[in-house]
């Protein structure tokens, strides 16, 4: 038998009120992004790559409580969730318009995408006219790697934030290293036939121009992107023309057709690679690419502090999988700018949220990087990493068990890798 005091029995019932009423609440809303993405088609483990990336973003955003905004009223805090829905573009630019009206009118407030320069081209027209139409369901495009340089000059957007270094900085990083090798005296250039592979072509000309007017450009080809299944062909008069290296844009599943059919015509050149560390190219050319492939990048594994080590680590321990290695940081450093705007914002309202985007800073295993408001281009630092054997000093760890991974030769301060901008910005009325 219990017997209690009034004061006793006072507090049992204010608990008791206290315990429903915290039962009854409704979880909070989530806050819904689409990542829109080739997820079929010739590219679909590409898709499959950025997911894994994104999806780990938020799971570690979520695992910390979520997004912290203002209470009912203006009264307290609530933490908020992110939630990623998928869309299948196909790699498709159609099929992306069509992803991103469901995306849209399934109540997606931030849009991510990157696998397609064209893809995105669209994607920013489109938003900048549903914006503009709809002020009330205003959307953000936050752009992890179509890196056409277009995209933050002539048709920039408020609207639209790129992640990722684009083609002409990335090229700037990859000449560093080309002007250093002294040997080189002769170059082929090939790349896909749409904008981003028309843009490093013609930024490849203009800085060997630049930079080494001593080499000599031997042949330069453009092929359908996604579509060609046997490049040996290519690989035939690249190795005719006597290159010595190759430059190319190419990612996915031509990266590596291209790789391959090199190996097998005997190419012995290096290969100067926006994406050559990833998605199947090392373990394609094996012992071939050791000291050959050279690819740059805002990030590699092999990036050597402590940070950046258990950074990998848990990646890996997330997707054990050595086929499933595939991770980059300007992703994270992404959502986790989108997730500090929003709470710096106090409100998911696209203009707050754009307004704070574009001052964002953000430091994730000792990487950081920072918004340019004039264009919506993340600055940040890049790194060149030429293909060694694992275990080789300064290669722990490999590419997705390939047995190969890239050796850090070449560090590119952000202030370095910055390119002017002739973005006109035009932002919303308030």
């Amino acid at each position: 038998m219990y017997i209690f005091t009034r004061q006793a029995l006072k507090f049992l019932i204010l608990a008791s009120a206290t315990t429903t009423l915290a039962v009854a609440q409704p979880a909070p809303t989530p806050i819904k992004m689409a990542m829109i993405e080739g997820l079929s088609g010739p590219f679909a483990n590409t898709g499959e790559a950025v997911f894994r990336n994104l999806i780990w973003a938020v799971e570690r955003v979520n695992a910390r409580g979520g997004v912290k905004l203002p209470g009912p009223d203006g009264v307290g805090t609530v933490a908020r969730p992110l939630l990623l829905e998928r869309y299948d573009s196909k790699g498709q630019t159609e099929e992306a318009m069509t992803a991103l009206k469901s995306a849209i009118d399934d109540g997606a407030q931030f849009v991510m995408q990157g696998n397609s320069s064209a893809n995105a081209a669209a994607l920013i027209e489109a938003i900048n006219k549903h914006n503009e139409r709809e002020p009330g369901k205003r959307v953000l495009f936050l752009n992890y790697s179509a890196v056409d340089p277009i995209l933050t000059n002539e048709k920039c957007s408020f609207w639209h934030f790129r992640f990722d270094a684009h083609a002409d900085m990335r090229m700037t990083a990859l000449m560093q290293v080309i002007k250093e090798d002294k040997a080189l005296k002769s170059v082929y250039v090939i790349g896909q036939d749409y904008s981003f592979g028309h843009a490093v072509a013609r930024e490849a000309k203009r800085q060997l121009t630049l930079v080494r007017p001593d080499i000599a450009l031997v042949g330069e080809e453009l092929h359908p992107m996604g579509r060609v299944k046997d490049f040996l062909p290519y690989a035939v008069k690249i190795k005719a023309s006597g290159a010595q290296a190759v430059i190319t844009g190419n990612w996915g599943n031509d990266l590596t057709l291209l790789v391959k059919a090199a190996k097998e015509v005997g190419f012995e050149g290096k290969f100067y690679t926006f994406y050559g560390n990833a998605l199947g190219a090392p373990a394609a050319i094996g012992d071939a690419g050791i000291g050959r492939v050279v690819a740059v990048a805002d990030w590699l594994p092999n990036v050597q502090t402590p940070q950046s080590e258990a950074f990998y680590q848990s990646f890996r321990q997330r997707f054990p999988k050595p086929a499933d290695d595939y991770v980059h940081m300007r992703m994270q450093l992404m959502v986790e700018s989108l997730a500090q705007s929003i709470e710096k914002a106090g409100t998911t309202n696209s203009v707050a949220v754009a307004n704070q985007l574009e001052k964002t800073r953000v430091t994730l295993a000792n990487q950081a990087g920072a918004m340019r408001a004039s264009d919506h281009q993340f600055q940040q630092t890049l790194v060149v990493g030429v293909m060694e054997k694992m275990g080789t000093p300064g290669v722990k760890f490999d590419v997705e068990g390939s047995g190969y991974g890239f050796r850090v030769i070449k560090t590119i301060a952000a202030a370095s890798a910055e390119q002017p901008t002739t973005c006109q910005m035009q932002r919303p009325q308030p």
